[in-house]
């Protein structure tokens, strides 16, 4: 059973996305983040997927090399793919997590 977070400004949005998720399958847990911080609603439901509108903006993702080394491939695949604009890497220092978000 998937655990979606669904985080979108437009609130009839949002609710066309949770009904289809789970009208595909009813087994899906989905949550609307509704004035929740999506970050800790992740947290709180143990998200499998976070499903966030996105406009005008570059997309980069932070992941931890030492403890999920599988998915740190996939998203390091994902750069290379063109599916996403950066990672980092979080053992990376802030100054230069800074300076690569400065020159993006």
């Amino acid at each position: 059973m998937k655990c979606v977070v669904v985080d979108m400004r437009n609130r009839l949005f949002g609710d066309a996305i949770s009904g289809s998720l789970q009208h595909f399958d009813a087994g899906f847990r989905v949550y609307q983040t509704e004035g929740t911080a999506a970050e800790d609603l992740c947290v709180d439901t143990h998200a499998d997927v976070l499903v966030a509108e996105v406009t005008g903006c570059r997309v980069t993702l932070v992941v931890d090399e030492v403890c999920e080394p599988q998915l740190a491939d996939q998203v390091r695949r994902a750069k290379k793919d063109g599916l996403i604009d950066g990672f980092f890497y979080s053992s990376v220092s802030s100054d230069y997590l800074s300076a690569m978000i400065d020159a993006l």
